[in-house]
């Protein structure tokens, strides 16, 4: 081919096409028919309208495909408002872990079991952002106002059970699914009166009124009972004070009532194993399986026989919602809260720490395990209320520059909590009040594995055993160099995890704790805001007379002018005062 000359293909095949061609100008341009032969012409017509019905054909498959692909699922478009189709929400919590928990415990976990510095939690590969947790009462929330965020999503002040700071309730995520025809659960390991789960299906003022809150997780307040599952601790709070374990204030016993509203009840080891791992369970179901907290994860290991796990109850839980709701058209909401890891970071006790959230792994994993098995569509969401302990995998211990170490060894070297050895020192001072230095050298080198304990360690265990949990602690925090910077929360944000990152893609990113609730509510697309209506309208019929003839309101006392109904006095910015709060009673109790 010549530079210039016309391609082949564009050329005219011969010398009648380019006739043909012409004639089909001038027919264009006079309207007159070109002179073809019929044959032609036919089976030009019959070509187009094979075109044509097999366009409408392959038209109709992508639609037909694309309202299948729609249906199966059921939501195309995360978070969309309206879902339609059967599905079940699993909202998991690991209270007060924060990212450091993550970094600790993963490199706790490899140096444990010998692993690679590559290996990963299962939850590490479930990441998709992060939640900003702060209260309307301070940068640093609590349990309750960060769980009050989660279950309504909405910002209150600490120590809100539900309730907003103008002490009106808020519907819950757990009570609309429970009117929207879903069953719904709730599993802990700290008291399940405790801030978190109260959040979901209780109403007070006060976190700390645990006795209100029993009684309204039964159903004795305005909605009557929403929830048809719940295991954990805290049986005191359920028995009248003439009942031996009890810590109520009255006579009441919530049990019986709990009972006599048709719920199933189980209090032991035994009584969850009849359980059967969910398959035989009858709703409703109260499993209280501790007068307070289930005891730590490396304590309860060696109590298997007393206590069940974390993983354990959160399996047994779904297999009972899931066959519960085999033949209903609405799956089940189920909250499952690693409670204590919170715990081990007030206490400073990273040994507890590491076991806390190892266990919490293996409910992460199991959860997976379900949804991958399970037919019904499905999303498990987790995240933490807030961080406690400001932990870091890091520790200066002089004042010369230091090394970059962490040392996971001396964690694993410990077989108990700081919180049982302080139980236990106790107990042993209680018949041997005589000097206890050698109780103590034999503990601190038996269960916590530490040969080479300085005098001074071991005099402050001997002259201040009231603060053992916090020595013995510190014993291992200081050997690992692990570093807290507060017996408190932190201000710091917190991970998102989901099972599925396309079915929870509005979570992916950095969020307010409140958008965390907002996506529980329209996953289920359920309406809370009637819920809220409700509580408000029957709520005056549940208030009572108090003893000098006052109303009482059903949500408990209200704070009078300046008064904190969360027993801290923190403000939001500096004025001066650096020294530590008198506020009585335990420093290190676990809020």
């Amino acid at each position: 081919m010549t530079l210039g000359a016309e391609p082949l293909l564009n050329r005219a095949s011969s010398e009648i096409s380019n006739d043909r061609d012409l004639a089909e100008e001038d027919a264009l341009l006079t309207g007159e028919r070109t002179n073809r032969g019929e044959s032609h012409r036919g089976w030009k017509f019959w070509q187009g309208l094979g075109l044509f019905v097999y366009s409408l054909l392959a038209t109709a498959v992508i639609i037909i495909l694309a309202v299948v692909l729609q249906r199966q699922r059921n939501v195309s478009t995360p978070g969309d408002s309206h879902p339609s189709g059967k599905r079940n929400l699993i909202f998991m919590v690991s209270d007060g872990m924060g990212p450091t928990s993550l970094s600790l415990t993963r490199s706790f976990n490899q140096f444990q079991n010998g692993l690679s510095w590559g290996n990963q939690l299962v939850i590490d590969q479930h990441l998709i952002g992060q939640s900003r947790t702060r209260s309307t009462s301070s940068l640093i929330t609590d349990s309750a106002a960060g769980a009050t965020a989660f279950s309504c999503g909405f910002k209150s002040y600490n120590g809100a059970i539900s309730v907003l700071p103008d002490h009106e309730p808020c519907g819950t995520i757990l009570e609309a699914a429970k009117k929207a025809g879903y069953m719904t659960g709730l599993v802990v390991t700290t008291r399940i009166t405790d801030a978190t789960p109260a959040c979901f299906a209780a109403h007070v003022n006060m976190r700390s009124e645990e006795d209100r809150i029993a009684e309204q997780l039964i159903g004795d307040y305005p909605l009557g009972r929403v929830v048809d599952l719940m295991l954990g601790g805290g049986r005191c709070h359920f028995l009248p004070n003439t009942t031996q374990g009890s810590c109520r204030s009255d006579s009441k016993d919530i049990v019986a009532l709990a009972k006599n509203r048709g719920f199933s009840y189980v209090d032991s080891r035994s009584g969850f194993d009849s359980l059967k791992s969910g398959t035989s369970v009858n709703l409703p179901l109260l499993g209280l399986f501790a007068e307070t907290d289930i005891p730590y994860e490396v304590d309860r290991r060696n109590e298997n026989d007393i206590y069940p796990s974390l993983h354990e109850m959160a399996e047994t839980a779904l297999k009972a919602l899931s066959k519960a709701t085999e033949t209903s058209d609405k799956g089940f909401f189920l909250m499952i809260e690693g409670s204590r890891i919170d715990h081990a970071g007030h206490q400073n006790d990273p040994v507890a720490q590491v076991h806390e959230v190892l266990e919490y792994d293996k409910a992460f994993a199991n959860v997976l395990q379900f949804l991958e098995r399970d037919p019904v569509e499905a999303v498990m969401v987790s995240t933490s209320d807030h961080e406690t302990g400001g932990l870091a995998a890091a520790r200066q211990l002089h004042t010369s520059y230091p090394d970059y170490v962490w040392y996971p060894g001396p964690l694993a070297n410990a077989s108990k909590s700081a919180e049982r050895l302080a139980v236990e020192y106790h107990r042993y001072l209680a018949s041997n009040p005589s000097d206890p230095a050698d109780y103590i050298i034999s503990v601190v080198q038996h269960d916590l594995g530490i040969y080479d304990a300085s005098d001074s360690e071991i005099s402050d265990l001997v002259s201040t055993p009231e603060s053992a949990n916090v020595l013995f602690a510190d014993m291992i925090s200081r050997r690992s160099q692990t570093g807290w910077s507060t017996h408190g929360h932190s201000a710091a944000d917190v991970n998102i995890y989901a099972s599925d990152p396309h079915a929870a893609a509005l979570l992916q990113g950095n969020h307010e704790n409140t958008e965390v609730g907002d996506f529980l509510r329209e996953y289920l697309g359920v309406d809370v805001d009637s819920v809220t209506k409700e509580l408000k309208e029957k709520g005056v019929l549940f208030d009572t007379l108090g003893e000098g003839g006052e109303r009482v309101s059903w949500m408990g006392r209200v704070a009078s002018e300046g008064e904190r109904l969360d027993g801290q006095d923190h403000i939001a910015h500096y004025a001066g005062d650096h020294k530590m709060h008198k506020r009585g009673g335990c420093e290190i109790c676990g809020v």
